[in-house]
């Protein structure tokens, strides 16, 4: 047979697609065989939903920026498991206006005599760029991340940048001087624009600032949520809780068909978004708290709080067996577990199983071709 060649030449390097070896169906074909294996004793696992387009899917972009050791600058992604930046010009998973604005960004950066971030001597001028293009309104937001707040001449900078790619609607300066792995800092400056971008999904306004998680792949995640909501099924009357609920992008979708909804977080720069987009959507039947998920699902269990459908979107971590517990004693007709983490999804059906619940429905959605990992749906019945 003859070998298949991922059309990229830092593949091996980088080791940020997993799967470049495999043409794309070949991946699918994978997947499924790794989620039949994981879940398949939980019932039957539909066939996996692939991307019609695996290329240039990723909205969210973040370059790392050096020197090599002949002092050029260079841009690219830290190779797997390392500190070394491999030099990146075009990547075949990201956007491609997100690629050659870093690219436009680095070659400015010598116009305009700015350094590098040094991590080891903690000096230096520009550390990361972060770039999110919202696919559904083509706003594009850029993040200049430095190790300083002191930036010479970024008006002209700005300028200089916007006259290449006007298509930029924004551009924010994040100061991050901490030795640590986080790309962003806690202090930001606005240097154009509005400071957010603002994207639809599925007929809904979301706004995103440079912190706010939202999913990386627009078209796969209209499909994820446009499957989970289908297994919710949910009525008019129904109301619904929606956990680890992030900038409330679900419950918000879930919003237009439920009597009400209940929006939980414990982060609250994610809650303080999710009710901007609340109002950016003028609903009036979705309520939300800053609490721990788990701790609020157990206090409206005592109270005997009547929840319809319980949505639910983990880290990939998994759930807690605290938090499960709290569902089960919630006693909604349906939960719907919305997964990055086919392992530990395994492990926290089977507890649902043993307690009180069936699985329904199991649906793989590929939201990260050329890589590991698989999104799974599940719908669990009381």
């Amino acid at each position: 047979m003859k070998e298949y060649k991922f059309p990229c030449p830092v593949a091996k390097k980088c080791g940020g697609c997993q799967l470049t070896n495999m043409p794309y169906e070949q991946q699918l074909k994978y997947k499924q065989t790794t989620e039949i294996k994981l879940l398949g004793s939980f019932g039957h696992v539909d066939e996996i939903i692939g991307i019609e387009s695996p290329f240039h899917y990723r909205n969210k972009v973040q370059a790392a920026f050096g020197k090599t050791k002949g002092g050029m600058i260079i841009s690219g992604v830290y190779q797997s498991s390392t500190h070394n930046i491999v030099k990146v010009d075009s990547c075949l998973i990201e956007d491609e206006k997100a690629d050659r604005i870093i690219v436009t960004i680095r070659e400015l950066l010598k116009s305009f005599k700015l350094t590098v971030y040094n991590d080891r001597t903690g000096t230096g001028f520009l550390r990361h760029v972060l770039i999110k293009r919202a696919f559904g309104t083509g706003e594009i937001m850029v993040v200049l991340v430095t190790g300083t707040a002191e930036f010479k001449s970024k008006n002209n900078f700005c300028k200089a940048l916007l006259k290449e790619h006007p298509e930029i609607t924004t551009i924010v300066q994040n100061i991050n001087n901490n030795f640590t792995s986080l790309v962003l800092g806690d202090r930001q400056i606005v240097l154009y624009g509005d400071g957010y971008i603002v994207d639809e999904l599925l007929g809904y306004k979301f706004r995103i600032s440079p912190k706010a998680f939202y999913q990386v792949n627009y078209k796969g995640t209209e499909i994820l949520y446009g499957k989970a909501l289908e297994f919710a099924d949910i009525s008019e009357n129904d109301v619904v809780i929606d956990a680890y609920s992030g900038v409330g992008t679900i419950g918000i979708i879930a919003s237009g068909k439920a009597k009400s909804v209940i929006s939980v977080e414990l982060n609250k720069d994610a809650v303080k978004d999710a009710k901007i987009n609340a109002d950016l959507n003028k609903l009036k039947n979705i309520r939300f708290f800053c609490a721990d998920a788990t701790e609020f699902l157990l206090a409206a269990a005592e109270e005997n709080e009547k929840i319809d459908v319980v949505m639910m979107d983990p880290p990939r971590a998994g759930s807690t067996v605290a938090f499960m517990k709290s569902v089960c004693k919630l006693s909604p007709k349906k939960v719907v577990y919305i997964s990055c983490n086919p392992e530990t999804l395994a492990r926290d059906l089977l507890y649902f199983s043993r307690n009180g619940y069936k699985v329904k429905k199991i649906q793989p959605v590929d939201m990260f071709p050329h890589t590991k990992h698989i999104e799974t749906v599940v719908l669990l019945s009381k």
